[in-house]
Order: structure tokens, then C-alpha cells, then sequence
């Protein structure tokens, strides 16, 4: 039987893209007269440029799919950095499992999805397509989740305040320096995980609240994430949203200009929306439902909306590029909405 060491080796780990070094504004330029989804991307490159350039202008990004495992880790890091957008919206799998892992100083691998699975269970390898991860790797980031959790105050948390504590523990412990969490934690970004515990938090919070044997717990409250990200737009009216993958990230976001109706706040709606997806709309599925039906619910304007349908490591990295690139960013202002989110508390 092959032993873990001969799945997980040190030159074969997973790097992340540095679209910094790669400028591609030529090349998609050049797509814009092609066809298909060239010039699709062609189109939401364009648009990403005009949510930039449009200095009003919030940008929420949304993140679904496995990504940071995949090398895209930096691609977000560089737009937190460069003011590129205002806040995340996340699966906890992209936030906890993957950036914090490696935050805490592992790593993800490149593997095979032509394995014998069994095999990769009697290591203890977890994979993710043609990707490794050591499930004991894992378990250190579960029970660092439950120790943060330990340390603090027993109460209800949006997972916004819960991943600041996340990001405030790498700064006072000297770790995860190019990790997504500090980068936010340190820019004022706020990260919201609307399904926080379907991740590793979710064990690291399992253990937690077990263990304190009827006393109080931290809890995550769901309804103060949406209430959170909901006063984002309040106190930013005029919204874009860039979509990678779908899932409950995408529709999250999207809720916000409903929840501001329901408040009895009027609300524009989001007037800029790419999403990269593969999947299909004609299940009648989230992920795969386009920004034209988002609209018929009041979410999503037309005007400036693309569908890209491409997979996430392909066209995630070239549309940030180009606005990386044509320099849009420059004099965005970094609005910390973290900042404003804790002065409400």
C-alpha cells in the first residue's frame, strides 16, 4: 500500500496565480470580436472596468466552488489589496477549510482524479478532483476554529465578527500574512459566510459547544449576517456584484435589495452583476439561473449584467487581470465597511 508521503509531496503543491505579473488587457480586448463565451468574457471584463471606475460604486464579491484549493487564492488577495472590492461573500469550504488551512501553514496538493479513492481514505487524503488535502491538516484547523471560539466572549455572532476574530488571532499569532482573512481583517473588508457551519468552522463549533456542558455558547446568528450585509447597501446605494459560482453566496447578496424593501427602505437595485458559472439554467437551479431572471425578482438591473459560462480557474483570473490591469481601481476609495458595521454594534 503507497503511504501518505507518496501523494503529498513538497513540489507538488498547489500555487497561486499572480495575475499581477500577467497582463491580458490586449488579449481580451481582442476577444471582444470573437464569439461565443470570448466575447462574453470580453463583455464582462468590460463591465468589471465600469464598476471600478465608478467610484460610487460598492462591489461585493461572491465566492462559491472550490477556489482556493484550486490557485485563486491570490487573485482575491490582490483585489482586497488594490481596493478592487468591499466586502466577500463566501462558502465557508473558500474562507476556513482552504485560506485559513494555509494560513496556519499547510497546503493544498496536486493530485489525480484517476486514484483509488478507498486508498485515499485508509491515508486520510482528502480530495477535491484532481486536488489532495490531508484530512489531519484538517482536523488542526477544526480544533484551532474551536480554540478562537473558546477565547471568546459566549454569545451570538454574525459570521462577519466571528471571521474578524479569525483574522485579529493570525495577526497576534504572526500568521497567514497572504492569507484572504488577514488581508480583510487588516483592510476593514468584511467577509460574510451565510452558511458558516456546512465548513470546517462548523466542526470547530460542534466541539466548542459540546464541550461547554450547558453553559453559554458562541453561536453563529444567520439573521444578523443578512442584516449586516443588508445595512452595506443602505449606506451604499449604488451596488455591483461579481459572482463566482453561485450557490447560496449569489442569492445572499442578491437578497439584500429585497430585504431593504421589506425594511421599507427604497433601494436601487444592483446595477452592475457578472457570474462566472457552469451551471445550467434550464434546471431551474440557483447557480445556473441567469442575472436577467434575478432582475424579474427586483434584484439584478439589465443594462450592465453578463452571464459567463466558463469554469471559475479559467475566466475569474482574466477578468480580474484586465481590471488589474487598465488600472480602474486607482482612486477607489477603501470604504472598511467593517469599521461601520462594529460602530452600529
Amino acid at each position: 500500500m503507497a503511504e501518505k508521503k507518496d501523494y503529498l509531496k513538497p513540489d507538488n503543491i498547489i500555487k497561486h496565480i499572480d495575475i499581477t505579473k500577467h497582463n491580458v488587457v490586449e488579449l481580451i480586448n481582442d476577444m471582444g470580436d470573437m464569439a461565443f463565451q470570448a466575447r462574453n468574457l470580453n463583455r464582462a471584463a468590460n463591465i468589471f472596468k465600469m464598476m471600478l471606475e465608478d467610484k460610487e460604486c460598492a462591489v461585493y464579491l461572491t465566492l462559491a466552488g472550490s477556489l482556493i484549493s484550486a490557485g485563486l487564492k491570490k487573485v482575491v488577495v490582490d483585489m482586497i489589496k488594490n481596493n478592487m472590492c468591499d466586502a466577500i461573500i463566501s462558502t465557508g469550504a473558500n474562507i476556513i477549510d482552504q485560506d485559513f488551512l494555509e494560513a496556519l501553514g499547510f497546503y493544498h496538493y496536486k493530485g489525480s482524479q484517476f486514484v483509488d479513492d478507498n486508498e485515499l481514505r485508509e491515508l486520510m487524503i482528502d480530495r477535491i478532483y484532481d486536488t489532495f488535502i490531508d484530512e489531519e491538516d484538517l482536523r488542526v484547523c477544526d480544533m484551532t476554529i474551536a480554540e478562537i471560539a473558546n477565547s471568546l466572549e459566549p454569545r451570538p455572532y454574525s459570521s462577519r465578527q466571528f471571521i474578524e476574530e479569525i483574522g485579529k488571532w493570525l495577526v497576534e499569532n504572526n500568521r497567514g500574512e497572504d492569507s484572504i482573512i488577514r488581508t480583510a481583517y487588516e483592510k476593514g473588508l468584511p467577509i460574510f459566510c451565510p452558511a458558516f457551519s456546512d465548513s470546517s468552522a462548523g466542526f470547530g463549533l460542534v466541539h466548542h459547544q459540546y464541550y461547554r456542558k450547558g453553559k453559554d455558547v458562541v453561536s453563529i446568528d444567520s439573521a444578523k449576517d443578512f442584516l449586516e450585509l443588508t445595512k452595506t447597501k443602505i449606506k451604499n446605494p449604488t451596488t455591483g456584484i461579481y459572482m463566482i459560482g453561485g450557490g447560496v453566496p449569489k442569492n445572499f447578496t442578491q437578497d439584500i435589495v429585497v430585504a431593504c424593501e421589506v425594511l421599507g427602505i427604497d433601494a436601487d437595485m444592483h446595477k452592475y452583476a457578472i457570474q462566472i458559472t457552469v451551471a445550467d439554467e434550464r434546471d431551474g437551479g440557483l447557480s445556473g439561473s441567469t442575472l436577467k431572471e434575478a432582475s424579474s425578482w427586483g434584484k439584478v438591473e439589465t443594462t450592465y449584467e453578463q452571464m459567463v459560462f466558463s469554469e471559475a480557474t479559467i475566466a475569474f483570473p482574466l477578468i480580474t487581470a484586465y481590471g488589474y490591469h487598465t488600472r480602474a481601481w486607482e482612486g477607489r476609495p477603501e470604504r472598511r465597511f467593517n469599521d461601520f458595521l462594529n460602530s452600529e454594534e
